[in-house]
């Protein structure tokens, strides 16, 4: 499934989405000069400091153990900053209550496991929690956009099964489903593709970057596939041992030096032959 009607941004979003950008725009998401350990000196981030533009596409890349999940969780306020400061749209992070970071972020995390043998539609529904004001039940509204955001990710004929049972790929489109049905003005995504077949890798992205593109919504993506995010990224940033060492498009960041610097790793830095990106291709070890 794809995204084709304007009325399906009707129903995501709330306004139609050409007016979004001016309308629903989160503001710029700001790093200053973030560091963040889970232990006293040991440092899993160290003075880190960028933007995400509003509406961007930015991919996060780089080995592991170099921080990506851990800045995604900080974006997310489900941790706090040892030192420095996040702004989302000029205001402090942590002046903003948990349901006004729920309304404009969601977060689909790199581990989807389940406890609990809720179905793939109640799992969705789930993510309209944030406009369900008080004790009242979801509405026809809410209904639909679940409805909707499951025959995105291509999980509706799934809708009454217990999320338990999945394959890991299909738990992965659940969850981006949720995140979609959330309405947010911004995405953070752990590694979309994981447990995703080729297929879905392709489709799930492209859903996204419509999104992106015609929506304004604005995209985090950590990602160990580069040729990914290559293709969809506007900027990629790319970390190594908890700092951030490249920041720019694609063809800035991936070439041969850098990806070898970082990576430790010899790649073939080339031209994409059916789009505008540079194609990496693994060469062996140095």
């Amino acid at each position: 499934a794809s995204i084709t009607a304007k009325a399906d941004y009707e129903y995501l979003y709330d306004k139609p989405y050409e007016n979004k950008k001016t309308v629903r725009v989160a503001g710029p998401f700001t790093v200053e000069s973030v560091s963040f350990g889970y232990e006293p000196g040991a440092d899993v981030l160290r003075d880190v400091s960028f933007t995400v533009n509003s509406g961007e596409f930015l991919s996060i890349v780089g080995p592991n153990g170099s921080g990506k999940t851990t800045l995604l969780r900080l974006l997310d306020r489900i941790l706090i900053p040892n030192l420095g400061t996040i702004l989302l749209g000029g205001t402090n992070f942590q002046k903003l209550s948990r349901s006004d970071i729920a309304k404009r972020i969601a977060f689909v995390p790199q581990d989807g496991s389940l406890q609990f043998p809720f179905t793939v539609y109640e799992i969705v529904l789930m993510g309209r929690s944030p406009h369900i004001r008080g004790a009242a039940f979801e509405s026809h509204r809410d209904r639909e956009i679940a409805r909707m955001t499951m025959e995105q990710t291509d999980v509706a004929h799934l809708a009454d099964q217990p999320i338990m049972r999945l394959s890991g790929g299909e738990r992965q489109r659940a969850l981006i489903a949720r995140a979609l049905a959330q309405e947010p003005d911004i995405i953070l995504l752990d590694e979309p593709n994981a447990h995703l077949d080729i297929a879905h890798q392709l489709e799930v992205f492209r859903i996204i970057k419509q999104l992106n593109t015609q929506a304004g919504l604005t995209v985090v993506s950590v990602s160990h596939d580069l040729n990914l995010a290559a293709t969809f990224s506007d900027r990629i940033a790319m970390f190594m041992e908890g700092e951030l060492t490249a920041l720019g498009p694609p063809r800035e960041v991936f070439t041969e030096e850098k990806i070898n610097a970082v990576f430790r790793t010899r790649v073939l830095i080339d031209d994409h032959p059916s789009v505008d990106a540079p194609r990496v291709t693994l060469l062996s070890a140095p």
